[in-house]
């Protein structure tokens, strides 16, 4: 798999990464403006039958930006109409689902029309579910506009919505109801980065720590070493090092995705859901709040990145105790999330075990046991299955703050 600094629409240049899923291929286009490219790529995947472009904006997107775009889709000759939708994980749900596919009938989309999912991950899933559903599935362009979407969510063709067994998110199950749903594009516009607050930024790059902890697998062993040295410059507005960090970050996931589209081997798409196991769980959590390492306390729900960087940590040292790495490697990984801005430590959670129960309901588990994603080596990481309780508990306990 190659990347390039080209794109074949003649509009502004974009850093390309291709998804290699035989007709079901695609490419991811970085770089400033590139929303550009979304009525080239509707017409040359779906012909002169497409005619109509829903856009499903996310409500916290500034409304010039949601606006300009569907401007743009206009005057390439589509009949664009949009709707917003609030980014959160309680609104992650079938209802908003039925929301959206009701728009979807009102505005008569066809078989032939698009879906443009402009937004975070929240408002992609969601999309692209709806897009997976409606008339038995039609077009999707995700165009992310967080550097987390950009960077993982956005990519791979998984959709979905959570399930409220309480009702009042006190017992929320994370993406239990999707499908596997590719799309046509990606644009990942960098413009629209600029508009992150520095929290949600930092969200981002847990999940490029991530992909820095497993890349030495697929085809970038020189990731985590690239990402510490250039750390500190990492910026919402240095636009050439965001393109280089999205495009390598992407590059990773599109090899992963390639040589597993359904997630079907332990060495696969599995891998991505290092430190998503713990996330899921805290993530859930009603109360729960981050606290970095000065002991500052983050205000309000825990972020999705805030609660993957957790469970990197939890991970990272239930590695240690089994041996798997050494320390100095897991401080590597804790060095990184704290200067991340990160929280080292989650207030609010309930007891070890209580946690473990939570993490034993992820929909990715076999048999009701637990299966971790866990790093082995510098830039790598495998599957345990159902490691000792003691030693997970232990590994909750370093991530709880008194």
């Amino acid at each position: 798999m190659s990347t390039t600094n080209k794109h074949d629409s003649g509009a502004p240049a974009a850093r390309v990464v291709p998804v290699d899923l035989g007709d079901r291929s695609y490419e991811v286009c970085i770089g400033p403006g590139v929303f550009a490219f979304a009525p080239g790529i509707a017409r040359k995947k779906l012909g002169d039958k497409c005619r109509s472009a829903f856009v499903v904006v996310d409500s916290g997107l500034p409304e010039a930006a949601s606006q300009r775009a569907v401007a743009a889709l206009r005057a390439s000759g589509l009949n664009a109409t949009s709707i917003a939708l609030i980014p959160t994980e309680h609104d992650k749900s079938l209802q908003s689902l039925g929301h959206i596919v009701t728009e979807m009938t009102r505005r008569k989309l066809e078989r032939s029309d698009v879906v443009i999912a402009l937004g975070g991950g929240i408002v992609g899933d969601l999309a692209g579910f709806a897009a997976s559903v409606y008339r038995r599935g039609i077009a999707v362009i995700q165009c992310p506009t967080t550097l987390l979407s950009m960077v993982d969510a956005s990519v791979g063709g998984k959709t979905g919505v959570n399930i409220d067994l309480a009702g009042d998110g006190a017992d929320l199950k994370k993406n239990m109801v999707g499908a596997f749903h590719q799309p046509i594009g990606v644009l990942a516009d960098l413009d629209t980065l600029a508009t992150l607050d520095d929290r949600q930024f930092a969200a981002g790059l847990a999940e490029c720590i991530k992909h820095a902890m497993i890349s030495a697998d697929f085809g970038d062993p020189d990731l985590l070493a690239w990402t510490e040295a250039h750390f500190s410059r990492l910026s919402k507005t240095n636009a050439p090092l965001l393109a280089e960090l999205v495009q390598r970050n992407v590059a990773v996931k599109a090899r992963v995705v390639a040589g597993d589209e359904r997630e079907e081997k332990d060495g696969g798409r599995a891998l991505l859901n290092l430190g998503h196991t713990f996330a899921h769980a805290i993530e859930a959590l009603p109360g729960a709040r981050g606290v970095l390492r000065s002991g500052t306390e983050l205000p309000g729900d825990i972020h999705h990145g805030e609660a993957v960087a957790l469970g990197l940590r939890a991970a990272a040292h239930t590695s240690v105790k089994l041996g798997l790495i050494d320390a100095s490697y897991a401080n590597r990984i804790g060095a990184l999330i704290d200067a991340a801005g990160l929280p080292a430590k989650v207030r609010g959670l309930p007891s070890a075990d209580n946690l473990i129960e939570r993490m034993s309901h992820d929909k990715k588990h076999i048999g009701g046991k637990i299966r971790l994603v866990l790093p082995c080596g510098i830039g790598q990481s495998r599957i345990a299955e159902n490691p000792e309780p003691s030693t997970v508990c232990a590994a909750i306990e370093t991530i709880r703050a008194q």
